[in-house]
């Protein structure tokens, strides 16, 4: 009976997030793609043109990190946006809380709904690096960095709106989170650029992690089982993290 529910409340959020997605996936596409293909024009065409960091071309070094950024910004907007909206302003949040539906079956369906969105978009850079020349080498494992760092980033999408006391702090945790991680996380440049205690600091973030397996079995190398394993750590600490604060706000 309590598997029943566990598995009908992750089919509910999902159901619910492909609804939402059937209906704005035109706008969901297209502003998944605006940000990486200025990205792979401006430093792919433009500074990877003048200069390398790596004995592979610019681009095969951008992809990946592109890859890895557009999946942690995807899955996490993705959940944390409407989530904050549904606890703070359309009030339905708390009908969720009060139904028998398991609190953990509907933020791991938060978290696989908000991963499938970044491996969308995932998905979609790697058809845009094609025209841009970049030279990607597939395997499952690369699809499953994909959707660890998106569940990964979903979960602390669901953490961020549950602490959020308005909409504006959605925003500002990006900006103090989010954004550091999309530039230093081994995305745009190599650790090796930076000194080494700030790259001791950089190495323990998920991103990191994510970008770092995904450059390597883009380039043909086996995945990092240690960074897999860190990576679902991750997810898992911020998924009952998340479970405790809405169990503790629900009992107030």
């Amino acid at each position: 009976m309590k598997r029943n529910m566990m598995l009908n409340g992750i089919i509910t959020v999902l159901w619910e997030k492909w609804v939402e997605f059937k209906f704005e996936w035109k706008k969901i596409t297209a502003s998944a793609l605006v940000s990486p293909m200025l990205y792979m024009i401006a430093l792919g065409w433009g500074l990877g043109s003048t200069s390398s960091v790596t004995d592979r071309p610019y681009i095969d070094f951008l992809v990946p990190g592109i890859i890895a950024l557009s999946t942690m910004n995807n899955s996490f907007s993705a959940v944390g946006q409407p989530l904050n909206v549904q606890r703070l302003f359309e009030r339905s949040f708390d009908q969720i809380i009060i139904s028998p539906t398991p609190m953990p079956a509907y933020i791991f369906g938060q978290m696989l709904g908000g991963a499938l969105r970044g491996m969308y978009s995932g998905l979609l850079i790697l058809l845009l690096s094609i025209p841009f020349g970049a030279s990607i080498q597939l395997s499952p494992a690369f699809f499953l960095v994909m959707l660890l760092n998106g569940m990964t980033f979903a979960a602390l999408g669901i953490l961020s709106a549950i602490v959020a006391s308005s909409h504006g702090d959605i925003a500002r945790f990006s900006t103090f989170f989010i954004l550091p991680m999309t530039f230093l996380c081994n995305t745009f440049f190599p650790l090796e650029k930076v000194p080494n205690f700030i790259q001791v600091l950089i190495s323990i973030l998920p991103l990191t992690h994510a970008s770092s397996s995904l450059r390597a079995m883009a380039y043909g190398s086996a995945p990092n089982v240690w960074s897999l394993l860190i990576l679902a750590g991750y997810a898992a600490v911020f998924m009952v993290v998340a479970n405790i604060v809405i169990i503790k706000r629900k009992n107030l």
